[in-house]
């Protein structure tokens, strides 16, 4: 009985700690300002709990950005189209990318902060790896396209959370006009679909 107590303390601290960080980030003029003891302090927890349960800042905001993530990683590893693994591969494309810049479009602070904790490259995080995989072997089965590898990672660069921030920040370019040049640009990056139907039949 008592362990099970200490199980539900842990995960409400938990639960409470995640959303205290989701709200100062989400109200904060620049991720850099959000510190481990503003998070504690508006989580109602010791700060020695964050650091025991998260390590330090940036496993704190990976813990968040992961619960963020997660539903739509379910989505694009085992769902439906058009993020599915079933749906046919330049429509995939489409919408894997639509669907990363519309998270870093809902989630601005969070997934800049997120590119700019840690040590390393941005292009070795754990969640970076995963869109790019994810965009490499969709990539890889278009036939024409000769290097998944590259233009995954090219296109990746059009939805960092960076040129999101500035552009929404700062050039005042409206959600809706992004998505909209982004899609251009993927038609634009992509080899020709037009020799084909969407389910790859000939037209």
């Amino acid at each position: 009985m008592v362990q099970r107590k200490e199980r539900a303390d842990a995960l409400r601290n938990r639960q409470a700690v995640l959303a205290a960080a989701d709200g100062l980030f989400a109200r904060s003029p620049s991720p850099r300002s959000v510190s481990m003891d503003d998070v504690a302090a508006a989580a109602g927890v010791g700060k020695g709990t964050l650091f025991r349960r998260f390590g330090d800042r940036t496993g704190l905001i990976r813990a968040l950005y992961e619960a963020r993530i997660q539903p739509l990683r379910d989505a694009v590893e085992s769902g439906p189209p058009p993020l599915g693994p079933s749906t046919q591969p330049h429509d995939r494309v489409e919408g894997l990318l639509d669907a990363a810049l519309g998270f870093k479009l809902d989630n601005r602070h969070l997934a800049l902060a997120l590119e700019e904790v840690g040590s390393g490259s941005p292009y070795q995080a754990a969640h970076y790896t995963w869109w790019h995989r994810t965009l490499q072997e969709t990539l890889e089965r278009i036939p024409s396209v000769a290097d998944g590898e590259f233009i995954a990672h090219a296109l990746l660069a059009a939805t960092r959370a960076d040129l999101v921030e500035h552009l929404a920040g700062q050039e005042h370019m409206t959600a809706e006009r992004m998505r909209s040049e982004l899609a251009a640009y993927v038609s634009r990056v992509l080899p020709s679909a037009s020799g084909s139907g969407k389910n790859g039949e000939s037209s």
